[in-house]
C-alpha cells in the first residue's frame, strides 16, 4: 500500500464499479471514519482508503493523461499528497476530495509534457478493459466500434481541458454535478455550462461522421 516515493510502488489498476445511492452514503461514512483514524496516526486506515479508491481514481486519470504509466504515477502522487495533507479534508465526499487531488496531479503531468491525451477513453481500445467477445461478434462490427471510439476520442481531445474533464467525469465516471463542482472548484452552474458547451462542440466535430453513429 502506501510506501515512500522511490520505492517503486505502483497503484493496482482496474475498472470502477457502479454506485448505489445507499451504498454510496454508507461508503462516505466509512471513508470519513478512515480519514479520522489516519489523522490519529493509523497508517493502515489510510491504506484502506487507498484500497477503496485506487481503481476509481485510476479509471478517471487514465482518460486525462497520455498513457498507463503516467496515469499510475499521477494516482500514486495523488495519494501521497492526500496523506501529507489529510488536515485539508473538511468533510463531505472523500471520493470527490481525492478526485480533485488526482486531477491536479494529472494536470501537472499534462503541463510538463505539453501534450494532450491521445485517447480520453482508453478502455475502448485496450482489450484488458473489454469483456470477452461473443462468438456472434463479427469483424465488421468490431471494426466499426473501434472507428467510433477513435473518432470520439479525437473529438474529445480537441476540447479545452476543463470541458473535456467535466464531460468525462459526468458521462463516463458517473460523478454528479455537485461532486464535479467540488473537484473542479467551480460552481454547479459552471459545471453544467462546460458540459453543455463541450457537447455542442462535440456535436459539431462529429457531424461529418454521422454515418458512424447511426443505428
Amino acid at each position: 500500500m502506501l510506501r515512500e516515493p522511490g520505492a517503486g510502488a505502483k497503484v493496482v489498476t482496474g475498472a470502477a464499479s457502479g454506485r448505489d445511492r445507499r451504498v454510496d452514503t454508507d461508503g462516505q461514512a466509512i471513508d470519513a471514519a478512515l480519514v479520522e483514524q489516519a489523522l490519529r496516526g493509523r497508517l493502515e486506515a489510510f491504506n484502506e482508503l487507498v484500497r477503496r479508491h485506487q481503481d476509481g481514481l485510476f479509471a478517471l486519470v487514465y482518460r486525462l493523461v497520455p498513457d498507463r504509466e503516467s496515469a499510475e504515477d499521477a494516482v500514486q502522487e495523488a495519494f501521497y499528497k492526500a496523506y501529507r495533507n489529510l488536515e485539508s479534508y473538511r468533510g463531505g465526499s472523500v471520493r470527490s476530495w481525492l478526485g480533485r487531488i488526482a486531477i491536479n496531479a494529472a494536470q501537472d503531468i499534462g503541463r510538463a509534457r505539453r501534450r494532450r491525451p491521445s485517447q480520453p477513453y482508453p478502455e475502448l481500445e485496450d482489450d484488458r478493459w473489454q469483456p470477452p467477445a461473443g462468438k456472434e461478434a463479427e469483424p465488421e462490427t468490431q471494426a466499426l466500434a473501434l472507428e467510433r471510439s477513435r473518432t470520439l476520442a479525437g473529438a474529445l481531445a480537441e476540447l479545452p481541458f476543463e470541458q473535456r474533464n467535466c464531460i468525462v467525469l459526468y458521462d463516463v465516471d458517473g460523478y454528479d454535478y455537485t461532486e464535479i463542482a467540488a473537484i473542479m472548484k467551480v460552481s454547479v452552474g459552471t459545471v453544467k455550462s462546460r458540459i453543455h458547451r463541450g457537447r455542442l462542440v462535440l456535436r459539431g466535430s462529429l457531424g461529418a461522421h454521422r454515418e458512424l453513429f447511426r443505428g
